[in-house]
This record gives C-alpha cells, sequence and structure tokens, in this order.
C-alpha cells in the first residue's frame, strides 16, 4: 500500500543517501503516511526537515518553492492532491526544482491516480505510490514505480525469502527487480 512504499523509499533510499546537513521538504498539508517516515530519516540522519506552507486556498506558490528548494535539498515528498484539501499540487514543476537541485522526488499519488491521469514520465517523479483500494481493488496492495536505476542503487528494505539469488556464510546476492525488494513468501 502507499504507507508501505513510502517507508520503502524512506528507509532504503533515505537512510542510505541522506546525510546530516542535507535538506528533505515535505508540505504541512501531507498524509501522515507522506510525513512521518521522511522525519524519521532526518532523526536518525542529521538531515533537515523543511515544510512547504500553502496559501489560503491550499496552493503551493513559485516563491514558496523556489525560496525552499534549494541547492541542500536531496529529496522532495509531496502528494499530488492533497488529501487534507483536495488541492492539485504543481508536481512537473516541484520535480523541475528538485532536480535542478541534484534532489529526488517522491510523491504521494493515492488521491490522485483514481481521479486523473498519472503519467510518470511527464511528471519527471523519481518515485510514485499508490494504493490499490483507491481503485476498488483489495486493501493492503499497492503500488510503488521507481526509477530502474535508483532502485538498482539501493539497498533491500527488507531482508530474506523470495528477495534472495543466493545464500552463502559470507554474503548474499540480491534478486533481479522487483523481487529485490519483495521479502518472504509473495501471495500466491
Amino acid at each position: 500500500n502507499t504507507t508501505e512504499a513510502l517507508n520503502l523509499v524512506a528507509y532504503s533510499y533515505g537512510l542510505t543517501y541522506i546525510k546530516e546537513g542535507d535538506e528533505i521538504i515535505t508540505s504541512v498539508m501531507e498524509h501522515h503516511s507522506n510525513m512521518l517516515p521522511w522525519r524519521m530519516v532526518a532523526e536518525k540522519t542529521g538531515a533537515v526537515l523543511k515544510y512547504l506552507e500553502p496559501e489560503e486556498d491550499g496552493t503551493l506558490t513559485e516563491e514558496e518553492l523556489t525560496s525552499k528548494i534549494t541547492e541542500k535539498t536531496r529529496l522532495v515528498a509531496i502528494g499530488q492532491v492533497s488529501n487534507v484539501l483536495g488541492c492539485e499540487n504543481p508536481v512537473k514543476r516541484i520535480a523541475e526544482l528538485a532536480h535542478k537541485a541534484g534532489a529526488v522526488v517522491v510523491v504521494d499519488a493515492a488521491q490522485s491516480v483514481p481521479h486523473i491521469k498519472v503519467d510518470v514520465k511527464e511528471l519527471g517523479v523519481d518515485f510514485l505510490a499508490y494504493s490499490g483500494h483507491k481503485l476498488m481493488g483489495p486493501f493492503g496492495i499497492g503500488v510503488l514505480y521507481g526509477r530502474e536505476e535508483l532502485f538498482d542503487q539501493m539497498p533491500p528494505f527488507l531482508r530474506g525469502g523470495e528477495m534472495i539469488e543466493t545464500v552463502t556464510l559470507k554474503g548474499q546476492t540480491w534478486a533481479e527487480l522487483p523481487h529485490k525488494f519483495e521479502a518472504g513468501t509473495v501471495n500466491a
């Protein structure tokens, strides 16, 4: 589901690549599933967590984006559509600014995927997550899109089971993507 997917990115990408003094940007209108994982990463790494503040109508201004997304930004986590206000955030523009700063973009699309066309390539995002139940599917399932080169560099979130290619007493080889991130026995 969306929560587990966002946590996977936080634990696997965030704890590996975010360092002391780096900045993580999110917004005050995030669902706690897209706020608390980044708070944890900041606490564990010494990174600084900064919040985008919307206008009274819920919009994020260009001035707010350019003042918060800087050369210190390493990750921006944003909901495409706010579950609090229902407004659509300018994800494509956020991705442009983040990439210019050398940061990755993580999108919570739980509220958007059921209602609008979402094209990860057009948006230019690095990770995007949503839940199956928002699309009238079963509870407990979801999707995590990520750029393959990022997934290749990330360590697994959980260990053991079918995410292993080989194991010796001195090490292991991870299975190919996406299995590298799917510990245990899959639901057959």
